[in-house]
């Protein structure tokens, strides 16, 4: 491997370890986002905080901890977990990739041809490969974003157990009894 390809390969694992070391820095785990529609057709978004025994704690964007009882829970959708390090990581990782390929594709260009054209066309061609790459680096991120639904209403009580037992993996506080 050439000089080159080292310092760019040593500088993206240096870079990679700080961005995706911003998790190690975050003060509490965070709950996953979801939405209860309640029976009477309203609907509660906001942070899984707990599950208790037949009840979810959630906190509202207001600042208020609201419970819910299963009782009056029609359906709940979770909407997301937070993969922000992962997304920002991705981002520039495949914006530097990207544009290191595209550095490479357009010396191997300048070989070929000679003349102004080139000048005009290169840091079209290098934004271009920067923002396919950048594209690619966040994909992973948002293809394991998590989008389900839970229908409550009309379970069997041992499968509202199970459903409550697969909520609280994703509650902020998770060992709530």
């Amino acid at each position: 491997m050439n000089p080159t390809g080292k310092k760019f390969v040593s500088l993206f694992l240096v870079f990679s370890l700080m961005m995706l070391s911003v998790n190690l820095y975050a003060s509490e785990r965070r709950g996953a986002i979801i939405i209860i529609t309640k029976k009477d057709g309203t609907q509660y978004q906001g942070e899984l905080i707990a599950v208790k025994q037949n009840s979810l704690l959630i906190l509202v964007p207001s600042g208020k901890d609201v419970s819910f009882g299963i009782e009056e829970i029609m359906a709940i959708r979770i909407v997301r977990r937070k993969f922000r390090p992962l997304r920002i990581g991705g981002f520039v990782s495949g914006l530097v990739i990207g544009s290191y390929i595209g550095v490479r594709t357009l010396r191997k260009l300048s070989e070929n041809e000679e003349g102004v054209g080139l000048a005009v066309v290169a840091p079209i061609l290098v934004a271009l490969f920067a923002g396919i790459g950048a594209g690619l680096g966040i994909l992973p991120a948002v293809l394991t974003d998590i989008k389900t639904n839970s229908q409550i209403e009309g379970m069997t009580d041992s499968e509202i157990q199970e459903t409550l037992e697969k909520l609280r993996k994703q509650a902020r506080i998770r060992d709530y009894k």
